[in-house]
């Protein structure tokens, strides 16, 4: 099975309740395609939505989409990469999403990705990362953090030199 992440940009802010609704209404189908819905995350101003889901592949996970109510989004096929011990309590801290889109594959492996998050200046500013979804063509990157805030995590990132085209306030979306 394939992992898949779903970043869904909304066009008007979505309630839990909405959320709930489109989960529900998703369930049949994914049977049907054999995809598992993981766990999303729903950004702060409730217009952007981050799915993890599980399937043969990235176009189950798209077919199964496209047949429920859900907006459509990107998905794309990943790696996932946990920093060292990480639990399912600590999953659930999560506060900020970072994204990355690369013009060319990025050469770093998931050792290397975890050596450069975790220096001093993400100490510094309290900043965790916890997970990381990394595209089969290595062209995205889709990076947890617990932090105070989202901006904690963009001083970090600019203070470490690391790119992000977006840096999102979230919190887990539990049905």
């Amino acid at each position: 099975m394939t992992d898949v992440i779903v970043e869904r940009l909304l066009p008007r802010p979505l309630e839990d309740e909405d959320l709930r609704a489109m989960q529900q209404g998703a369930l049949g189908c994914f049977d049907i395609h054999r995809v598992e819905w993981l766990g999303s995350l729903v950004s702060s101003d409730r217009c952007a939505t981050f799915c993890h889901f599980r399937g043969p592949d990235a176009e189950s996970v798209r077919i199964a989409l496209r047949q429920t109510a859900a907006p459509t989004g990107l998905a794309w096929a990943c790696h996932v990469h946990d920093a060292p011990g990480l639990s399912e309590s600590e999953l659930g801290a999560v506060t900020a999403v970072v994204l990355h889109a690369f013009d060319e594959p990025a050469e770093a492996d998931a050792r290397e990705v975890s050596e450069v998050v975790d220096m001093g200046c993400f100490k510094l500013h309290r900043v965790h990362r916890l997970r990381s979804y990394l595209s089969t063509d290595r062209l995205r990157l889709l990076a947890l953090y617990a932090a105070p805030d989202a901006e904690s995590v963009r001083l970090a990132q600019r203070r470490a030199g690391l790119p992000s085209d977006r840096i999102v306030a979230v919190r887990r979306f539990v049905c």
